[in-house]
Order: C-alpha cells, then sequence, then structure tokens
C-alpha cells in the first residue's frame, strides 16, 4: 500500500487517522486494520499518491503529536515550578516566530 502511495509510515499513518507505531504493526502482521481503516487506504489508492499528504523532512509534527508527548508535560511543569527558568525561556523564545500569528 505504502509502496503504490510512495509515502512513509508517518505519512499513512495521518492520512488514515492512526499513529505511525499502528502503521508498523499493521505491516509486520502483528495488529490488523479494522475495515474502517481498510476502506480509507483503498479510498486513498484509487485516488493515488497525491491523496496523501507529503511532509517535509523536518518539519513540525502536527499539534496533537506534540501535545501526547510526555517530555513536553515534563518541560511545562518545570517552567511552572521554576521562576528562573521562565524568565530564561522567555529571553529564548523572544528570538522565534509565534506560529499563531503566522
Amino acid at each position: 500500500m505504502r509502496t503504490a502511495l510512495q509515502c512513509s509510515t508517518r505519512e499513512l499513518g495521518d492520512a488514515v487517522g492512526v499513529d505511525q507505531k499502528t502503521i508498523i504493526e499493521w505491516e509486520a502482521g502483528h495488529l490488523f486494520p479494522t475495515k474502517k481503516f481498510v476502506d480509507r487506504m483503498l479510498a486513498l489508492k484509487e485516488k493515488g499518491p497525491s491523496a496523501v499528504p507529503k511532509k517535509a523532512r523536518g518539519a513540525a509534527p502536527p499539534p496533537m503529536r506534540v501535545l501526547s508527548d510526555p517530555t513536553l508535560w515534563e518541560i511545562l511543569r518545570k517552567l511552572v515550578a521554576h521562576k528562573r527558568l521562565r524568565d530564561e525561556v522567555a529571553k529564548l523564545a523572544a528570538g522565534y516566530s509565534d506560529p499563531a500569528e503566522e
């Protein structure tokens, strides 16, 4: 399927609504997609490779994937607990654009 769609496991997962690990497990035969996901993949295959959104290497992951990262929450807890760290991060962040303004 991925060969026909010319996509990565992450791109296919994003396109059908599962994570990359699930695609890898399907390909290894450890898990099997339900009819809902088989239908989604078949619909993509019918449309061809252009139906799967491609991501540039190094592109930011989707926001929900970032929010599910435990490391993000560890950093957030530290920011809340340590004022000096917040001040340092604020200085560092000043050099970056705000995605909300893009």
